[in-house]
């Protein structure tokens, strides 16, 4: 070996960490002047954790049971995938094990920022943010407060970031005394500042965010939405949303845009659009995507969504690709079920349950825009000309809606390519069909609707589809399928009992004439929505009966 390539090996192996470092963070009986390095010589504040110069598999943990005011900052911090940095939590006693250190981000910006960063796991954490002023503080749209932010200002790939185990609440930028007006809630996402759960922001042009995680965190009473994701056209790929629980959200429960590859699994999201303080938006679906591809959504629960517009238990938002929504609980969402908006190619939903969705009634209690069980609808921006949707499976779903719920259908003449079958729609009382409401209610003129698959779907009652909707189903099936337990809040509440009716009565789904591409993981499913296997021909709905 020569003398140079010696020294240069050398060089490199000293510049490497020998060892990871934990520091423990004590607010109570820490001090700033300690190492550090141990629970007994903790450090006492965020800020002083903020100067840290973090190395791969390093450790930031807080005390069990204790406020930390300010915020945790990770700036240009990168770990490695074998040896990630980690911010969680430590026990001092015995006792404290099941109360989480507290980050109080009252009057900062954020909770937790992670800027520029990778191979970052955050854990076992409470974060609350209820104002307090805000520095630099502009009160314009996009000023915000945020739990936890992750984002970048620099070009390059930035990947395996982790939040899991999270307590998030109590997040608003404004003071306690502001009033949201009507003309606030009734646009656009808002137009002022606020307060969001869990936010992942990419904006840099030529950078991406990879292989991000959100699981088992919960997210409650914030401003806006709970958990967002926003980036240019594939600018965040490898999304993962597992098994989180979102609460009384101001805005959507969960929301994401540009995603390239994402899956949202188990998770429950209830009361988004909430109205219970004075500071939330008070308007937005469970879910939704925009500009996405690739979208994997199953087994959710979405319920109770409110507000005057939007506020479906999931919806498709237009510029998607490639988004599957199956195995999902819907209940009791102001807007409806299911939504796809214009330029959406290849979507579906499938082997979901309905109940009660799309209540929302337009002029009543300032609402602007009808609830649906079931929207096409082309738009794709104001002022643009409608344009799709395309391709739209919608396949082996269970819809219930009570008798004092009047279901509501709307479908755009700018709709191309759609397949309805082996659907079961037990609709107690009477449907209508209804305009299209998005800015501007579509007029009624020559239907543009073509390659529509429509057949084998069962009715409670004739009328359950109005004859005045443009598409129709060739080959009807009227009948009771006999629920285990009608009106009830289970998929369980949702077995059918009438065997003969039911049973193997489902046709394979073929592609929608002039479509080659079907969906990306195939129209063939192997399991409903309870796992049941299915063995030869499906049954109708989203449940198979065991047989």
């Amino acid at each position: 070996m020569t003398k140079k390539l010696t020294i240069l090996i050398t060089a490199l192996f000293l510049s490497l960490p020998l060892w990871a470092t934990t520091y423990y963070i004590d607010a109570i009986n820490g001090n700033d002047t300690n190492t550090g390095l141990s629970a007994k010589a903790a450090f006492k504040s965020l800020k002083h954790a903020n100067t840290l110069r973090l190395q791969s598999g390093d450790k930031i943990l807080l005390a069990n049971g204790q406020s930390f005011s300010g915020t945790l900052e990770l700036k240009n911090v990168i770990g490695t995938k074998r040896k990630p940095i980690i911010i969680s939590n430590f026990s001092l006693i015995k006792t404290d094990k099941n109360t989480l250190p507290a980050i109080n981000a009252q009057g900062h910006r954020n909770g937790i920022l992670l800027l520029n960063c990778s191979h970052i796991q955050v854990s076992h954490l409470e974060i609350t943010a209820d104002a307090g002023g805000m520095p630099g503080a502009t009160g314009s749209k996009n000023d915000m407060r945020c739990g936890v932010l992750i984002t970048c200002d620099k070009v390059a790939d930035y990947e395996n970031i982790s939040l899991s185990d999270l307590h998030i609440k109590d997040v608003f930028y404004a003071d306690k005394d502001v009033v949201r007006s009507k003309k606030e809630t009734n646009s656009a996402n808002g137009t002022q500042a606020y307060g969001w759960g869990i936010r992942l922001i990419n904006r840099t042009k030529g950078a991406v965010l990879k292989n991000m995680k959100v699981s088992n965190c919960h997210v409650e009473n914030v401003g806006h939405t709970g958990i967002k994701a926003t980036g240019s056209k594939h600018s965040i790929q490898d999304l993962k949303l597992y098994d989180n629980t979102v609460t009384h959200t101001g805005g959507p429960g969960m929301q994401m845009s540009g995603i390239l590859n994402g899956h949202v699994k188990g998770n429950t999201v209830t009361y988004s659009g909430s109205t219970t303080d004075t500071r939330k938006w008070g308007r937005g679906s469970g879910l939704w995507t925009w500009g996405c591809s690739t979208v994997l959504i199953e087994h959710n629960e979405f319920r109770f969504a409110n507000g005057p517009a939007d506020s479906a238990g999931c919806h498709i938002d237009f510029n998607c690709d490639n988004v599957i929504v199956q195995y999902n609980v819907s209940e009791g969402n102001a807007g409806g079920f299911c939504e796809i908006l214009g330029n959406n190619y290849n979507c579906a939903y499938r082997y979901n349950i309905s109940i009660n969705d799309g209540h929302r009634v337009k002029k009543v209690n300032g609402a602007f825009q009808e609830g649906k069980i079931f929207w096409l609808s082309g738009f794709n921006g104001k002022g643009r000309k409608r344009n799709g949707p395309f391709n739209s499976y919608f396949y082996n779903n269970t819809i219930y809606v009570k008798s004092d719920i009047e279901a509501k259908i709307a479908v755009d003449r700018a709709a191309a390519g759609a397949l309805l079958a082996n659907n079961i729609f037990y609709i107690e009382g009477s449907s209508k069909l209804v305009l299209g409401d998005q800015y501007k209610p579509e007029v009624a003129g020559e239907s543009l609707v073509k390659n529509i698959v429509f057949k084998n779907n069962l009715f409670l009652n004739a009328n359950n589809w109005p004859k005045e909707v443009l598409i129709q189903d060739e080959a009807p099936v009227i009948g009771d399928a006999q629920f285990a337990k009608v009106g009830g809040s289970t998929v369980e509440d949702y077995i059918p009992q009438n065997i003969s009716l039911i049973k193997d009565k489902g046709i394979p789904i073929p592609n929608i004439p002039g479509d080659d591409k079907g969906l990306y993981i195939g129209l063939k499913v192997t399991s409903d929505i309870l796992g049941n296997k299915i063995n030869g021909l499906p049954d109708m709905g989203a449940i198979e009966i065991k047989e």
